[in-house]
């Protein structure tokens, strides 16, 4: 599944879509999901791929406001925020991601 997800749904940067080549009724196109691109990274430390997920982790750190804000998508060719803004729900995936990368290796922060 995580393949699958990684082939047709996340961008070269890791970014991941909730879904691709759908009309959904919306005006526009859709952003990645911020949310579902820090789940990515949980996902990755199940399968063992702890540097790769650490490497996506920390670039999805940079992809946040001046003020570490998310917002719920991510335009993946200008990373411009996108959606809602301020968006809880990125904000607990990057939160949970980070939880779990330091259970695996110890702490991100120094």
């Amino acid at each position: 599944t995580i393949a699958a997800i990684e082939k047709h749904l996340t961008t070269e940067d890791g970014l991941v879509y909730r879904y691709r080549g759908v009309n959904d009724g919306l005006k526009g196109e859709e952003g990645a999901f911020l949310m579902c691109s820090f789940w990515l990274v949980n996902n990755l430390l199940l399968l063992g791929e702890q540097e790769r997920a650490r490497e996506l982790f920390e670039r999805l750190r940079t992809y946040s406001n001046d003020l570490d804000l998310y917002s719920e998508q991510i335009d993946p060719h200008t990373h411009e925020l996108l959606g809602n803004f301020p968006q809880a729900f990125t904000h607990l995936g990057l939160i949970n991601a980070a939880v779990q990368l330091d259970r695996a290796a110890g702490p991100i922060f120094e």
